[in-house]
C-alpha cells in the first residue's frame, strides 16, 4: 500500500471544507457540489441521484461490483467549537462525522486513480448517500435501482466512533446495530377541576401506569440475551396546575435486534392500551413507525477486514458488543451482503471526548486517514481473495 503524501493532506482539507457547509437530509446541494468538483478534478464522470446524492462508476469490465459508501447530510445542531472551520450555516453542524465520511471516501477515489486497474477483478462503486439522519437516504439509492444495475455484490460502509480510542478499528458479525421503531402514544382523559377528581379522567396519571409497563416488558418479559430498549424522551400533557389534564402525549423510540422481540414488544403495548382503556374510561392511541432494520454484518466480509487489519498490523481490530444506535445502512445490508464498522476517534489528550450529537463534536484527523487505510485494506483483500470467486 502506497497512499501519496497529497492524498492524505487532502483528507484534513475536504473535511474542514465539507464541515463549513452542513446541510440536512436531501438538502446537500453545496455538498454535493463540493464533492462533484473535486471529482471531476481527479478525472471521474459522477452522476447525481436521489437529487442530492453522488455515485462514481469505476467499470473494469467485470461482471459484478463491489460497493463503498459514505453519507452526507449534518444535523439540526448549533455547533460550539472553537475552530476555524465552524459551520457557516446557523443552526446546523456536522455532529455525526459524516463530513469525515465523506473525506474519506474522496480519498479512496483519488488513492484509485494512483493505481493500476488493468487486473481488478471487479467494478468499483462509490456512493455519496443523502439523508442517512433522516428519512433514510439508503432506501431511496436501494429504491433506484443503482446496486441492481450495477451489480453489486456486496456494500462497505464506516462511522466515526468516539467510544473507540483513534487508531482502533472495530465491529462484529451478525448484528451489529438494532432495528430503530418510533413510537407516538396519545391518551385522552377528561378535564375537570383538581379538586373534584372523580369527574376526571387524568391522563398523566395514566402515562405513569403505562410508562411503568413498557419497564416491565423489557426487563421481566424479553430474553436478556436478546436485548431490547423501549425509551420514551418526550412528554407532553395538561394545561394548567389545577385542571386534571384531559390529553397527554409520550414520545419515543423502540430498538430490538430480533423480530420476535420486536413482534412481543408491539402486543404488549397494544395488551397495555386496551387494559389501561377499559380501567380509566380513556381513549389511547398508538403510533409506531418502522425506522431502520438491525444493522446484520455478513460474517466472511467482516473475516476480510479483521484479516487484513491484522496482517498489517497498522491498525488494531477490536471485536465490538452490539449497539444499540442505528443506521439506515441495514437497508443496504437487507439488499445485499457487506460489511458496516467503527473507525475510532477519541482521543483523550487532544480533547476528543465528546459523542456523536453533541455540539462539541470533534475530532483529529489522523482519524481519517486510519479509516482511508482500512477502505483501502478491504479493497486489497477482495482483490487478493476473488481469484476463486470464493467469496
Amino acid at each position: 500500500m502506497n497512499i501519496s503524501d497529497k492524498v492524505i493532506k487532502n483528507l484534513t482539507l475536504n473535511r474542514r471544507e465539507l464541515h463549513k457547509i452542513p446541510e440536512l437530509g436531501f438538502q446537500e446541494i453545496k455538498t454535493q457540489a463540493y464533492l462533484f468538483e473535486k471529482l471531476e478534478l481527479m478525472g471521474y464522470k459522477p452522476e447525481k441521484i436521489c437529487n442530492t446524492g453522488i455515485y462514481i462508476y469505476i467499470d473494469n469490465g467485470k461482471d459484478f461490483s463491489f460497493a463503498f459508501r459514505s453519507d452526507m447530510d449534518a444535523l439540526p445542531i448549533v455547533e460550539k467549537n472553537n475552530i476555524d472551520f465552524i459551520s457557516n450555516h446557523d443552526g446546523i453542524m456536522h455532529g455525526c462525522g459524516h463530513d469525515g465520511h465523506m473525506a474519506t471516501l474522496l480519498g479512496f477515489a483519488e488513492y484509485l486513480t494512483t493505481i493500476d486497474k488493468v487486473n481488478i477483478p471487479f467494478n468499483i462503486l462509490l456512493i455519496f448517500q443523502p439523508a442517512e439522519e433522516g428519512p433514510g437516504g439508503a432506501k431511496n439509492i436501494i429504491e433506484s435501482g443503482l446496486l441492481k444495475s450495477h451489480k453489486a455484490r456486496a456494500i462497505f460502509g464506516l462511522h466515526l466512533f468516539p467510544n473507540l480510542p483513534e487508531g482502533k478499528i472495530g465491529t462484529k458479525a451478525g448484528s451489529f446495530m438494532a432495528s430503530c421503531n418510533e413510537i407516538t402514544v396519545t391518551i385522552t382523559g377528561k378535564s375537570g377541576h383538581c379538586g373534584q377528581p372523580q369527574l376526571g379522567v387524568d391522563s398523566i396519571q395514566i402515562a405513569m401506569k403505562f410508562l411503568e409497563n413498557m419497564n416491565i416488558i423489557t426487563t421481566k418479559m424479553l430474553s436478556p440475551f436478546d436485548p431490547s430498549i423501549i425509551s420514551f424522551n418526550k412528554i407532553n400533557g395538561g394545561t394548567v396546575g389545577n385542571v386534571t389534564a384531559e390529553k397527554t402525549k409520550i414520545e419515543g423510540t423502540i430498538r430490538s435486534f430480533s423480530l420476535e422481540s420486536l413482534d412481543l414488544i408491539k402486543e404488549k403495548i397494544k395488551q397495555t392500551c386496551t387494559q389501561l382503556e377499559v380501567f380509566f374510561d380513556c381513549k389511547i392511541d398508538t403510533q409506531i413507525i418502522q425506522g431502520y432494520p438491525v444493522v446484520n454484518n455478513d460474517k466472511n466480509y467482516y473475516n476480510i477486514l479483521k484479516s487484513a487489519l491484522e496482517k498489517t498490523k497498522k491498525i488494531d481490530f477490536v471485536e465490538l458488543e452490539p449497539e444499540m444506535l442505528a443506521e439506515d445502512f441495514s437497508f443496504y445490508l437487507n439488499e445485499i451482503p457487506g460489511l458496516f464498522y467503527y473507525v475510532g476517534t477519541k482521543n483523550e489528550k487532544k480533547g476528543f471526548i465528546t459523542p456523536l450529537h453533541n455540539c462539541k463534536f470533534n475530532f483529529d484527523e489522523k482519524a481519517l486517514e486510519y479509516a482511508l487505510i482500512s477502505l483501502i485494506l478491504i479493497f486489497e483483500e477482495l482483490n487478493s481473495k476473488y481469484q476463486n470467486d470464493n467469496i
